[in-house]
């Protein structure tokens, strides 16, 4: 399935279509740029989900205080255990570069929609 797809699944869902980005968080990109807000997604991404282990999954994306972290949840991209629910990849090992190429793909596609 391509990002499209994934995005329109999503919507589905009760809970991840409940999350929306607040003027705040509209703002904060906009004074960013869109270039910056995809740095802090491979960011976080690379610190907080590639790893092989992580200790506190399921617990390390906050719910606010970044438009990054509420794409997270809203794409189901915040945990090993959401990324396995929704898209298959198995947990205990280090996400590929292409996996987290996908992952912040998905991540600004949601965001870019919500910004529209």
């Amino acid at each position: 399935m391509d990002i499209n797809n994934y995005l329109l699944k999503l919507q589905n869902s009760k809970f991840r279509s409940s999350f929306h980005l607040s003027e705040k968080d509209k703002l904060y990109i906009q004074t960013k740029g869109l270039d910056t807000i995809k740095s802090h997604a491979y960011d976080f991404i690379n610190k907080r989900l590639a790893p092989k282990t992580i200790l506190n999954d399921g617990k390390q994306t906050p719910m606010r205080g970044h438009p990054v972290f509420i794409a997270e949840h809203a794409t189901a991209t915040c945990c090993r255990k959401c990324l396995f629910k929704w898209y298959h990849i198995s947990p205990n090992r280090e996400l590929t570069n292409n996996e987290i190429d996908f992952i912040v793909e998905l991540i600004m596609s949601w965001i870019k929609n919500e910004i529209k």
